[in-house]
C-alpha cells in the first residue's frame, strides 16, 4: 500500500502484518495515468506488440536491482477458456521476452491456472483474496529451482500471492516477482 514517507526498505503495516511469499517484488512504474492506459492496451485492446518495450523496462528494473539469480522466469498464467477469448496471455508474453533478454530459461509449463474464475480488476479489495484461493497449481519441477514470477499490473498482491504460494508448495527454493505497474 502507498505512504508518501516511505522510503528503501519501506513495508506498510499490511505487508508487516501478511507478507507476500516471495524474496522480493519490483515494479517499473505506478499504475496511473498514461502507464495506466498503455498496460490497458496492451492487455485488452490487443496492442500485444508492446511486449518487447515493456519487457525492457522490467529488464531495466532486474537489472537496477542487481539480481539475476533464477532457474526460470514464469509469467502468471491464464485459464485456457480467456485465453482463447483474448488469443493471448499478456504476462506470459512479457516473461517470454524478458527471459530472452536476461538469458534466463522461461518456464511456460511450471504453473497452471485450474479454474476461470471472476477477473481480479473487477473485485473490491477485500475479495480479491478469496477469489484467487486455490486457482493456482505448480508442478512438482519446482522443487529446489529459484523462479523470477512476471506479470504485467499488481493492484493488491494477491494474484501474486496465490502463484508463488503455488510455486513454493511444492518445494522452490525461492520466489520473486516483477511487474511493470504497482498500483
Amino acid at each position: 500500500m502507498p505512504w508518501s514517507a516511505g522510503g528503501e526498505g519501506f513495508r506498510c503495516l499490511s505487508c508487516l502484518d501478511d507478507p507476500l511469499p516471495v524474496g522480493w517484488t519490483e515494479a517499473w512504474g505506478h499504475y496511473r495515468g498514461s502507464l495506466a492506459r498503455l498496460l490497458h492496451a496492451f492487455k485488452f485492446e490487443r496492442h500485444d506488440f508492446l511486449d518487447a518495450p515493456l519487457a525492457e523496462l522490467l529488464e531495466s528494473t532486474l537489472r537496477e536491482r542487481g539480481d539475476l539469480d533464477f532457474d526460470a522466469v514464469v509469467a502468471v498464467p491464464m485459464h485456457r477458456a480467456k485465453l482463447r477469448q483474448r488469443g493471448y496471455n499478456q504476462a506470459e508474453l512479457l516473461a517470454r521476452k524478458l527471459s530472452r533478454r536476461i538469458g534466463i530459461p522461461y518456464d511456460g509449463a511450471l504453473l497452471l491456472k485450474e479454474r476461470d474464475r471472476e477477473p481480479q480488476s473487477t473485485l473490491p479489495r477485500g475479495e480479491r483474496a478469496r477469489n484467487v484461493r486455490g486457482l493456482f497449481a505448480a508442478g512438482a519441477t519446482a522443487k529446489g529451482r529459484a523462479f523470477l514470477l512476471v506479470d504485467d499490473i499488481c493492484t493488491t498482491g494477491e494474484t501474486l500471492r496465490a502463484c508463488a504460494g503455488a510455486i513454493r508448495k511444492e518445494g522452490a527454493s525461492r520466489v520473486c516477482a516483477i511487474v511493470v505497474a504497482k498500483a
